[in-house]
């Protein structure tokens, strides 16, 4: 089996949070000259104050992408505790607005909020991006295509968004509903090489759609600056574990539909409406949905197509050592995301500062 050696990254984006009144609190410039005296631009503003980005260094394995995941937020941790503050990592915070967060005083958040009006400022979200390096640009827009069809079922095994401005929105992933107000976002169009992406790219250039490629916010994109394909679908993941086993479930796709093309085969492709009518029971029920097999036209539940997932992907697991991090999918089926442990706190004790201290203590799990 002929495998190519892939490189990995996550980017992941935290909620800083007040301890006492459990609110998000806009701090991120003390957390950017402190942390980067260690990080250095491993850690990055965002829009909104209350937000903090790091982004790992190129990883050449899933055990060292953990390696690297448990260092950025152990520092994260470290910058948050010195400060009297907490972070967490989960899609929404519970009950915090974004009327009231301060933006960053920086000028691309400045047009940014131009262009897009309330559209950006109420981004009051926060993901997680897993990179794979891909350098042949062609091959990378196959797998793109062909990695339109995993995104709901991505999407389900990561949600962590049910709560949105003091309200039990009934969806798993409000993440995704806010985002989606952005142009250029959801799922990509299919696109025949990189030639023609690109062309679709200059003709929003020319248009004066967008500056340049980073502007394109789709759930899986070719990344704008470096050879990689951005899978941006998930809510980011509260612990460790789910994250690891998310970015390693995402290299095993891959691998799995490189595989195939070694072998002259190809997944088979649907269309867009059909994937976003998937996303959408994803974002609606998370792992207790079910999704469409568009090949039976009939419903399937989200728990029996992660077994199918886990099966299409087995013969790529003991080749890029990472079996351990991907059937960590049968944890998350049985224990459930983080949105399902958000929402058994909240029924249980009617209190959103409860559902906070749950993901606080949840993000910390595995970094002692």
């Amino acid at each position: 089996m002929a495998l190519p050696e892939f490189t990995i990254g996550i980017e992941e984006e935290y909620q800083i949070i007040d301890p006492e009144s459990r609110e998000l609190t806009s701090y991120v410039q003390e957390f950017l000259e402190q942390g980067q005296i260690v990080l250095k631009d491993q850690i990055k503003p965002e829009l909104l104050q209350s937000q903090v980005e790091v982004g790992s260094q190129i990883c050449r394995s899933i055990k060292e992408t953990r390696q690297e995941l448990v260092h950025l937020r152990r520092h994260i941790l470290k910058l948050a505790e010195s400060n009297g503050l907490q972070f967490a990592a989960a899609s929404t915070h519970p009950f915090s607005s974004w009327t009231e967060q301060d933006v960053t005083p920086l000028e691309r958040y400045r047009k940014h909020q131009e262009q897009m009006a309330d559209v950006a400022r109420r981004m009051l979200i926060f993901g997680m991006h897993v990179h794979i390096g891909i350098e042949d640009k062609d091959l990378m827009i196959d797998i793109m295509d062909q990695s339109r069809y995993f995104l709901p079922h991505l999407l389900a095994l990561s949600t962590s968004s049910p709560f949105w401005s003091g309200r039990d929105t009934g969806l798993k992933s409000y993440r995704s509903i806010v985002f989606e107000s952005l142009p250029r976002s959801g799922p990509p169009p299919e696109f025949e090489s990189w030639a023609d992406y690109n062309r679709f790219v200059e003709t929003l250039i020319k248009t004066n759609s967008i500056d340049d490629a980073t502007r394109i916010w789709w759930d899986i994109r070719p990344h704008p600056i470096f050879p990689t394909l951005e899978y941006r679908v998930c809510d980011i993941c509260t612990k460790v574990d789910e994250a690891i086993c998310l970015a390693a479930l995402i290299l095993a796709i891959v691998a799995k539909l490189m595989l195939l093309r070694q072998r002259n085969q190809s997944w088979r492709r649907y269309r867009h409406h059909l994937i976003e009518e998937n996303k959408w029971r994803a974002v609606r029920y998370g792992i207790e949905g079910k999704l469409i097999d568009f090949g039976k036209q009939e419903e399937v539940s989200m728990r029996f197509l992660a077994g199918e997932l886990l099966e299409f992907v087995d013969e790529v697991l003991d080749v890029l050592d990472i079996r351990q991090e991907v059937e960590y999918v049968n944890t998350i089926l049985a224990e459930g995301t983080s949105a399902d442990r958000q929402l058994v706190i909240f029924r249980q004790t009617g209190e959103l500062k409860a559902v906070v201290d749950r993901v606080v203590a949840e993000t910390r799990q595995g970094l002692e």
